[in-house]
């Protein structure tokens, strides 16, 4: 049975990028139409939402410059390859740190052994990249990768464009409740740098921006938990900060009171991330809070965005897990990320990476997905495999 062209355009716009790349060589005339542009955004547009496949792990991001090192690991349902060439995957473990992962499209920063700094997005499935003008902050504080505050979103609605958030600290210290960070925004369909009119404020503390949750019309961020203020603060608590993308607006959102009752008296750490699934026709997301203190992972869902009502959804002591590990874990040394909509917590011990099942179906199943190398607290960057396009002046990697 023949299909016609407009059947197969659709039926094969639902299938992930490594799935094209393998009928590409099969079948000639789906490789003509597969390269069309209208094909490459379906495509995109169908996928997102989709459940992520695979991850990026690289070593914390001050250590990352001096390390040079990332991997791609899959998830364990997945069994095949990610379709990412390994030139790739070499190219960007020997040359880059990756910040963020959306939709197919990897934000990253070069390293190299000069003072320039570059970023770019890069689509590893087709060996596409672009680079992005660097703002002269950037460059200036190149040597503290700390203070690289970038973000990547590629909205369902706009399947032919990204955005890059950038996060400029105006302040000279830290801990000064009149820090504010002003937003520039990089719309790489028109591939410029806009300023938003009103700055981001953080409240007092530092703020995570490696673990940023787009939600609710804005970009929520977590606060660290360190002991640096008095309880007469305002301050002295750990909490969200939400900015808000159309009018820049900050505002304040309180975590569960069983979560920061202790904090910051007692050792925690804490992370946001994306909870519930985005379809077709629907968007059930909402944010989740991650807390691993006194050996214990729990995990919150906030349930009404308003009135910061959270619900205790999970929660389970690392050594009742059951890992297999020569020695006792060391929590502190302990990366971990939320992934699928919040069907998977993936955490880190100093060498193994394991997942553990939130859904119903295999509700605290654990899984050792493989060893790595990037020492303690890594990072996370969940990835997903589509064609989306790296917008203006992409070019191909050698």
């Amino acid at each position: 049975m023949e299909l016609s062209n407009n059947v197969a355009f659709e039926i094969f716009s639902w299938l992930p990028a490594k799935s094209i790349c393998k009928l590409k060589l099969t079948c000639e005339s789906f490789s003509e139409f597969s390269k069309e542009s209208t094909f490459k955004t379906k495509q995109a547009h169908n996928l997102f939402g989709r459940d992520d496949t695979c991850f990026f792990i690289q070593p914390e991001q001050t250590r990352q410059g001096f390390e040079k090192r990332v991997e791609l690991h899959s998830l364990p349902k997945e069994q095949q390859s990610s379709g990412i060439p390994k030139n790739v995957l070499t190219f960007l473990s020997n040359s880059a740190c990756v910040l963020a992962s959306s939709n197919g499209l990897v934000l990253c920063h070069t390293i190299n052994n000069n003072d320039k700094l570059e970023l770019f997005v890069c689509n590893p499935i087709t060996k596409s990249w672009s680079f992005i003008p660097t703002p002269e902050s950037l460059q200036i504080n190149y040597s503290n990768f700390a203070n690289i505050n970038l973000m990547l979103d590629c909205s369902r609605d706009s399947p032919d464009d990204f955005l890059v958030f950038l996060f400029e600290n105006t302040m000279d210290y830290y801990f000064s409740p009149k820090t504010s960070y002003i937003c520039k925004v990089y719309h790489g369909k028109e591939g410029v740098w806009k300023t938003m009119e009103r700055r981001f404020f953080p409240g007092g503390r530092n703020m995570n921006f490696d673990m940023p949750v787009f939600h609710n019309g804005g970009v929520h961020i977590i606060s660290d938990s360190g002991d640096y203020f008095g309880k007469s603060s305002p301050f002295y608590k750990p909490y969200i900060m939400s900015y808000n993308l159309e009018d820049g607006t900050s505002t304040m959102l309180e975590l569960p009171r069983e979560a920061t009752k202790d904090c910051p008296a007692i050792w925690c750490n804490m992370g946001i991330f994306n909870w519930g699934k985005v379809t077709s026709y629907s968007n059930h997301r909402s944010i989740c809070l991650v807390k691993l203190s006194k050996s214990a992972f729990t995990i919150w869902v906030l349930k009404d965005y308003e009135s910061a009502s959270w619900k205790k959804v999970f929660k389970v002591r690392v050594k009742d897990l059951g890992l297999k590990e020569e020695k006792d874990v060391d929590v502190e040394r302990v990366g971990f990320t939320v992934m699928n909509g919040g069907d998977l917590l993936v955490f880190s011990t100093e060498n193994k990476i394991y997942s553990c099942r939130l859904d119903d179906e295999r509700f605290k199943m654990v899984e050792e997905i493989c060893k790595h190398n990037c020492g303690p607290n890594p990072r996370f960057i969940s990835y997903s495999d589509t064609l989306r396009s790296c917008g203006i002046n992409a070019q191909t990697m050698p």
